[in-house]
């Protein structure tokens, strides 16, 4: 190949990047913390809002105030959720449009019905209708947790009224 058919290509290449990541610019909004809320404590955010969807990364029992986790089992399962309760509200979104959760535990057989008994409390989804859901066991988690939940939510735009 010509050494100038190289540097076009080279240069098309280039500017497909640049146009990919404007174009992800201005089509995903990064979520900020929601002040008294969970903080990312690394190369991660609280979620993501693109296309009419909200995506909330996963979330643990942490308590927002003190960056620790929850004493309890029950109460960390409870807190995991307020974290993921939080962002969506922020966005202008309830619980109740949850698409999707994907739940990981350290001990399925023991966890599962701790998450079923929280995720029923009226606080939270309350007598349901209840999202679709994948709780799986994985071997460990960070800080030696016992639970963490990555959700999906829809919030349209016109849903979310006067939110940016």
């Amino acid at each position: 190949m010509p050494k100038l058919s190289r540097l076009f290509a080279v240069l098309l290449s280039c500017s497909m990047i640049v146009g990919a990541a404007a174009a992800h610019a201005e089509n995903v909004k990064i979520l900020s913390p929601v002040e008294g809320g969970i903080k990312p404590s690394g190369s991660w955010s609280v979620g993501a809002l693109a296309g009419g969807f909200i995506f909330v990364g996963g979330m643990r029992g942490v308590d927002p105030a003190t960056n620790k986790l929850v004493e309890g089992d029950e109460a960390r399962i409870r807190q995991m959720f307020i974290n993921v309760k939080q962002v969506v509200e922020a966005q202008g979104a309830t619980l109740q449009d949850a698409v999707r959760l994907t739940i990981y535990v350290s001990d399925v057989v023991k966890y599962r019905p701790m998450v079923n008994k929280v995720q029923q409390d009226e606080a939270l989804w309350g007598k349901g209708p209840y999202p679709p859901r994948t709780v799986l066991e994985v071997r460990k988690l960070d800080q030696d947790d016992i639970a963490e939940v990555d959700a999906t939510f829809f919030a349209p735009q016109k849903k979310r009224k006067g939110k940016k």
